[in-house]
């Protein structure tokens, strides 16, 4: 199960972007999650007439590996580290540590 899933809200907790909030637009793969307006670089491009694009610099936003990002708990008002807890039936849910609510998306 993962901790961090697409529509969270996260804040990076190391590297350029220290402290910035945003939320998790997709995982690149099992390690690695894109945050909007996180670990943004400048791409430089060339023009392809065939798809009818312009050459130009562009901003990408790039992944961030999840070990540097952590789910925000909105009302603590901080980061939080991600729990499973059982319910009936046998279903996971994912909770917050610090408090044990579950985390809705």
């Amino acid at each position: 199960m993962n901790k961090i899933r697409k529509g969270d809200h996260v804040i990076v907790l190391a590297g350029r972007d220290k402290g910035k909030r945003g939320t998790v637009t997709s995982r690149v793969d099992e390690d690695h999650v894109v945050v909007e307006g996180v670990n943004v670089v400048k791409k430089h491009v060339k023009p392809n007439p065939m798809k009818g694009t312009t050459g130009g610099v562009i901003d990408k936003t790039m992944p961030i590996h999840q070990s540097n990002v952590a789910i925000w708990n909105a009302a603590a008002g901080k980061a939080d580290r991600v729990g499973v807890k059982l319910i009936d039936g046998g279903k996971k849910v994912r909770v917050y540590k610090s408090s044990g609510e579950e985390i809705k998306v």
